[in-house]
């Protein structure tokens, strides 16, 4: 069955020519637009499953970081049903943690198959993240090299978890599971699954990779280390 989608792209006829090769593949493109930034406006009165938002590198012109999180940040706030693919570039693994901890359900290397991209739309449809691994690879190596020095945030952050939940927080950053969680903490998985949950919850994140990338981007996982 095909996804009902809106598209935007800094780029009108990439945004275009994505939407007439989806079609071709049987999904419904309900509204094609364009700057990306416009995505929240294009959206008003109409209820896609998924919105691909593609945004342009910083050499081509395209909106720099903090305007594609607060892009990120409204669609959240205000259609927070409509998980977004983001399509951009992936020579910034930065770019694309921030764009996950501002919301995004999935991002996606701007030139990829369309088959990638139509496989990371059915993913984030059925409410999973959908990150190739060289993506993924890149922006770990961000989040586990954070930026050191005093944070608001990250004091805040730090108050609202338990020592076992701050523990946990640096497993997930760490890429462990459920099963690895527990086993490394010596805890049965069903607790070792409500402290997961509880993280995500306290951190306000919709993933396992949102909740590492707040940590990292706030400062959180340095101070974790330090206490």
């Amino acid at each position: 069955m095909g996804v009902r989608l809106v598209i935007v792209d800094d780029h009108r006829l990439l945004a275009e020519a994505l939407a007439a090769a989806l079609q071709l593949r049987g999904h419904r493109v309900l509204a094609v637009g364009s700057p990306a930034a416009t995505a929240d406006a294009l959206l008003v009165g109409r209820r896609p499953e998924v919105c691909l938002l593609g945004v342009a590198g910083r050499e081509d012109g395209g909106p720099p970081d903090g305007e594609l999180a607060a892009v990120l940040r409204r669609l959240r706030r205000e259609r927070p049903e409509i998980p977004v693919v983001v399509l951009g570039p992936v020579g910034e693994p930065g770019r694309v943690a921030a764009a996950f901890a501002a919301g995004a359900a999935g991002y996606v290397r701007s030139d990829e198959r369309i088959e990638i991209v139509e496989r990371a739309i059915v993913r984030v449809r059925a409410g999973e993240a959908a990150v190739a691994f060289e993506v993924l690879q890149g922006a770990f190596e961000v989040l586990l090299r954070p930026a050191v020095g005093p944070d608001d945030d990250a004091v805040r952050l730090l108050r609202l978890l338990t020592r076992r939940e701050a523990q946990v927080l640096v497993r997930i950053a760490e890429g462990e599971d459920t099963a690895a969680i527990a086993a490394g903490m010596g805890i049965a998985a069903s607790t070792a699954r409500t402290h997961v949950q509880r993280v995500l919850v306290k951190l306000g994140a919709r993933s396992r990779l949102e909740a590492a990338a707040v940590a990292a981007r706030t400062g959180l996982l340095a101070r974790v280390g330090a206490t």
